[in-house]
C-alpha cells in the first residue's frame, strides 16, 4: 500500500467534495466514509482491558492487526502512490493513527456549524415520506429543535465530530492537521488545493473543477437521507437564506473554534478574520 492519509472533519462540510477531487489524481484513491474505522474501534474493543483476548496481544500484536487492517481493506488499491482513507472518527484516533502511520496527514474538512445544521435540515425536509436513520423515534425527529439538538449530542453526527474535531485541533498531534473551510473549498478549489498538495508533500496534478463526479445513492437510501453524499458537478458557492429559525441558527453559529489559531498548532486555510 502506498502512503496513507486520512480526510476527517464536519459532516456536510466538503469532505465527499474534497475525495472527489483527489481521486481525479490517478496516483491517488479517495472515496466516502470507509468501513474501517468502525472496524478499527471494533478490533480496539477486542483488545481491550476485561476482554478475552487483551492479555494474549501485546502492544507489537496489536499495532500489527491493526496496520494489517488497512493493507487488507486496501489491497486492491496498491497501485496507488497515495490512499485516503475517509471517517470522522479519525480525529479522535491522532495518537493510534500517528503511531501506525508516523508521516500520515489528516485533512479535516469544517464550515460553519449552523450552516451544517441548515444543509441537514435541508435534507431531512427534502425526504419527508422517510424516517432517516438519523433519529431515534419521534422525540428526537418531532421538530426542527429537537432534530438539531439531537445531532448536536456529543455522540451523534455533528456533536461527536464537532468534538474529536476539537480534542485532535488542540492536541499533541495538532501540526499533522489540516483544517480546510469549505467556504473557501468551493470559492477558490484550485488554491486550497494546492495547499493541500503542499500540506501532503505531493506533486501538483492538474484538477477539473467543472465535471466532478461522485455519488453514493444505495448507501445515502440505506440512510433514509437521500442525497447525502451526492457531489455537484462544479464546485460553485451556493447563496441561500438558511430554514433554521433565528435563535437556533445563531446558537449553532458560535461554534467555530478553528477561526482562533490561539493553542493549538494546526494549520488551518480559513476566510480572513476582521
Amino acid at each position: 500500500m502506498g502512503k496513507m492519509h486520512f480526510i476527517s472533519g464536519l459532516p456536510r462540510s466538503g469532505s465527499t467534495l474534497l475525495a472527489a477531487l483527489l481521486r481525479q489524481n490517478p496516483r491517488f484513491h479517495a472515496g466516502m466514509t470507509s468501513p474501517v474505522g468502525a472496524l478499527f474501534t471494533g478490533m480496539l474493543n477486542q483488545f481491550g482491558a476485561g476482554s478475552e483476548f487483551g492479555p494474549v496481544l501485546d502492544r507489537d500484536m496489536r499495532q500489527q492487526l491493526l496496520r494489517g487492517l488497512f493493507d487488507t481493506y486496501y489491497a486492491a488499491q496498491a497501485d496507488k502512490a497515495v490512499v485516503f482513507d475517509t471517517n470522522r472518527l479519525w480525529s479522535a484516533r491522532l495518537p493510534a493513527v500517528l503511531d501506525l502511520f508516523p508521516q500520515a496527514k489528516v485533512i479535516a474538512c469544517v464550515r460553519n456549524v449552523a450552516w451544517v445544521m441548515d444543509s441537514l435540515e435541508r435534507l431531512y425536509r427534502a425526504n419527508p415520506y422517510e424516517q432517516t436513520k438519523l433519529f431515534n423515534g419521534d422525540i428526537e425527529r418531532n421538530t426542527v429543535y429537537s432534530r438539531v439538538d439531537t445531532l448536536a449530542q456529543q455522540n451523534r453526527l455533528v456533536g461527536f465530530a464537532w468534538s474529536a474535531l476539537k480534542e485532535a485541533y488542540y492536541g499533541a498531534q495538532a501540526d499533522s492537521l489540516l483544517v480546510v473551510e469549505y467556504e473557501l473549498l468551493a470559492q477558490a478549489p484550485e488554491r486550497v488545493l494546492r495547499l493541500v498538495y503542499e500540506f501532503i508533500g505531493e506533486p501538483w496534478f492538474e484538477h477539473d473543477f467543472e465535471h466532478i463526479e461522485y455519488d453514493a445513492p444505495a448507501f445515502d437510501e440505506a440512510l433514509g437521507v437521500a442525497g447525502l453524499h451526492r457531489v455537484r458537478p462544479k464546485v460553485a458557492v451556493e447563496s441561500r437564506r438558511t430554514v433554521l429559525p433565528p435563535d437556533l441558527f445563531e446558537k449553532y453559529a458560535q461554534l467555530s473554534f478553528w477561526r482562533n489559531g490561539d493553542g493549538s498548532a494546526a494549520h488551518v486555510i480559513r476566510t480572513k478574520t476582521d
